[in-house]
């Protein structure tokens, strides 16, 4: 399995701090937004490679990064997606086929956002997709509809099946929010690599999670604990305040 990380966007709600460095490289006390993550991923067997998309003018500071601070077992590659503006940016469902096209790829895959702090273990995920044997989402209870209606929702049966999906809901349907962190079976590859040209959204990862469950079983694990979205500079500097000596 292949851990994907759409890190080639650029991130405007941060203002100087990521004019010209990338949002997932901030540090939260000692250690990057980035490779808080990776250290838990980097520990689940089923990983064999970890892949970063960064745009053109971040992939030298990510490839800095990897040298300085390449701590982990699994091997990294930098992918840049040649883009240098946020005008032309490719988008996240882009970065992520343009990853698969350049290095071939054809295998399971976990792809997540990258500017996220998580209290939780991918290997629950993991798990729970090699469970169901289909690919997956994530989901959290949200009771905001405020909140809900800025992100993708979900319905669910009983068993976590996925019975539908809405980006930013006007009337959500249901109170299961969608994180941007999702599994790709190999199986459906083929469907992720036609998405675009069949009518997917190209911006947010979202777009492809509900272009893929209208064509494939998926099912969605609830989140064990919480993640902190770190979207802003007020949350940035919160999340510092409060987990910057973990």
């Amino acid at each position: 399995m292949k851990n994907i990380v759409i890190a080639a966007g650029y991130a405007t709600r941060l203002g100087e701090l990521t004019k010209n460095f990338p949002k997932p490289l901030l540090k939260i006390g000692k250690k990057s937004i980035l490779g808080r993550m990776l250290d838990d991923i980097d520990q689940i067997p089923d990983i064999d490679e970890h892949i970063i998309i960064s745009n053109h003018r971040f992939a030298p500071i990510f490839d800095k990064w990897k040298r300085e601070e390449g701590r982990w077992q699994k091997p990294i590659t930098i992918v840049d997606d040649g883009t240098e503006t946020n005008e032309t940016r490719l988008g996240a469902v882009c970065d992520l086929l343009f990853a698969m096209d350049k290095l071939h790829i054809d295998d399971d895959l976990l792809v997540v956002a990258a500017d996220n702090l998580l209290f939780f273990s991918f290997q629950s995920f993991v798990d729970f997709a090699k469970q169901k044997n289909t690919s997956c989402i994530m989901c959290h209870e949200q009771p905001s509809i405020e909140k809900l209606q800025r992100t993708g929702v979900v319905e669910l049966d009983a068993d976590m099946r996925v019975l539908g999906m809405e980006e930013k809901p006007l009337e959500p349907k249901s109170h299961w929010a969608v994180p941007p962190f999702y599994i790709y079976l190999k199986r459906d590859l083929p469907l992720v690599r036609h998405a675009v040209e069949n009518g997917c959204g190209k911006d947010a990862p979202g777009n492809l999670a509900h272009y893929m469950v209208d064509r494939t079983p998926m099912h969605a694990w609830p989140m064990s604990a919480g993640r902190f979205d770190i979207g802003s500079l007020d949350t940035y500097y919160e999340a510092i305040e409060l987990y910057g000596k973990d």
